[in-house]
């Protein structure tokens, strides 16, 4: 089965033909770096973070490409605000974005550029569509006429009149329509500025990511993606100057995330609940996040809430759990002599084959259109496959068993990296996830421990009374505790 994915331009799902063979170019639009990321932000970030994964699971030589918009009118007011320039406020937004997509665990882009490091592109290609009368000048401002691009709305499928007549457009008297969008600003006083052909100015917010694509990718590309919001204008405008200036297709596909929603509210700052990244990743470990947003396709809206995100917790507990007692399980297989596949006995070989099936399965659901829910549905299948099997371990030749469970570790933890799962060490997830959750709930960790000590000490001095009475007291307090031969293991449901 090849990769199908849905196209915006076309409104259905078309079988992905790259354009050189063997290699992708992806451009995806990244923040407007004047606040720090939000939910949103990081829903677009793990979507495409996860599809360029697959992209180089699958073999593609990838060339991934996401922008930071450092010159705008936000930035420009934030810095007015604070008595200094752009520059100072877009780099400490993009330092803080990058924190925040490392905390996420999204793999960094090929190349990150910044608009204002393009500007002479950007100069170019405005002169390019001039020439051929689809720009105009307006005392020094440079405005693209949507009239004179014959398939504007192409990727929106909005006419013209429809647009006109739905569109939230800027009230300006120079343009000669009021969809024609700025290409070039004249500066005003207090604004940063560049030298053009048509006096001191900046670049219009559209106009960077047709230069900056071209840049990297070519002026025809594979994927360009982002956010559904930006289907029009941003993404509408962008192929209107690129194929506007070229004659060619700015890119075969386009690839839009759903909009995020927070307790069933649209996420807006009027309402005050714009909830952050940094916010997010206090209570929630950043696997659990991104298992959460997976566990929907992505071109579905999402629900952010507590009760959402405890789900995943719980979710992802439960793929931890089976990681952790595999890898104690096979701490106790170093001594054993290496066997094949061809080696097993029937009952082993039956689970091997399942487990070997596993990746195919995971293939299958990725190649329609990235679907993650049903990826992450198989390799739910599959730890319940090990859990059933671990449970009947006791009866199997131990060196069949070590062979089998290396084998479902390997691929558990392969088809994990592509979507950005499984990559803690199962003690060290637990243990980030005991901390987060005790300081969520006023749970002292020290008490705790203590009260699991004298608890082994009346289990010792075979005070079983005491012993249950002190696992009902921390039950009590959501901390389940798992007795093993040689330690007592503990965690907060």
């Amino acid at each position: 089965m090849a990769l199908r994915i849905f196209n915006t331009l076309a409104g259905r799902k078309e079988v992905f033909k790259p354009t050189r063979e063997g290699k992708v170019g992806l451009y995806v639009c990244g923040i407007t770096a004047y606040d720090v990321c939000h939910v949103g932000h990081a829903r677009s970030a793990v979507v495409f973070d996860v599809m360029a994964r697959y992209l180089r699971y699958l073999g593609y030589d990838l060339t991934f490409v996401k922008n930071f918009t450092d010159v705008e009118d936000k930035i420009i007011n934030k810095a007015k605000a604070e008595h200094t320039d752009i520059f100072e406020i877009s780099d400490r937004y993009i330092k803080a974005h990058d924190e925040d997509m490392a905390a996420l665990g999204i793999a960094k882009p090929t190349v990150t550029p910044r608009a204002t490091e393009h500007i002479d592109g950007m100069i170019e290609l405005i002169e390019k569509l001039l020439a051929k009368g689809l720009a105009y000048v307006v005392d020094g401002d440079v405005f693209f006429s949507v009239e004179r691009f014959k398939d504007y709305g192409k990727l929106s499928g909005r006419s013209l009149e429809d647009m006109l007549a739905g569109a939230r457009v800027d009230v300006n008297e120079k343009k000669q329509n009021p969809l024609d969008f700025a290409l070039w600003k004249a500066s005003k006083e207090g604004e940063p500025w560049w030298e053009s052909p048509w006096g001191h100015g900046r670049p219009g917010w559209h106009i960077e990511c047709s230069v900056m694509s071209q840049k990297f990718l070519g002026e025809t590309f594979d994927i360009h993606g982002g956010g559904e919001d930006l289907i029009f204008p941003h993404h509408e405008n962008e192929i209107a100057q690129s194929e506007g200036a070229t004659g060619k297709p700015m890119a075969h596909y386009w690839l839009h995330n759903g909009f995020v929603k927070i307790n069933n509210e649209k996420m807006s700052k009027s309402l005050g609940n714009v909830c952050t990244i940094s916010e997010m990743l206090k209570n929630y470990h950043a696997e659990v996040i991104r298992l959460f947003m997976l566990q929907s396709h992505y071109r579905s809206p999402v629900d952010f809430s507590d009760k959402s995100l405890s789900e995943a917790r719980t979710g992802m507990g439960r793929f931890y759990t089976t990681l952790k007692a595999m890898k104690d399980f096979l701490v106790s297989c170093e001594a054993h002599a290496e066997i094949t596949a061809d080696m097993l006995s029937e009952k082993h070989r039956n689970v091997f084959e399942q487990l070997e099936a596993l990746p195919v399965k995971f293939v299958e659901a990725m190649d329609d259109d990235f679907n993650t829910a049903r990826g992450i549905g198989h390799i739910f299948d599959g730890v319940r496959l090990i859990n059933a099997y671990m449970a009947e371990s006791r009866c199997f030749p131990k060196a069949e068993t070590c062979f089998v469970l290396r084998f479902s570790w390997k691929k558990i933890r392969e088809l994990g990296m592509v979507l950005g799962l499984f990559m803690e060490d199962p003690d060290v997830y637990f243990k980030q996830d005991n901390d987060r959750e005790a300081r969520k709930r006023g749970i002292n960790i020290a008490e705790i421990e203590h009260l699991i000590k004298q608890r082994r000490e009346a289990r010792w001095a075979k005070d079983w009374g005491r012993a249950d009475e002190i696992r009902q007291r921390l039950a009590e307090k959501g901390v389940v505790l798992k007795d093993t031969p040689t330690e007592t293991t503990w965690k907060i449901v």
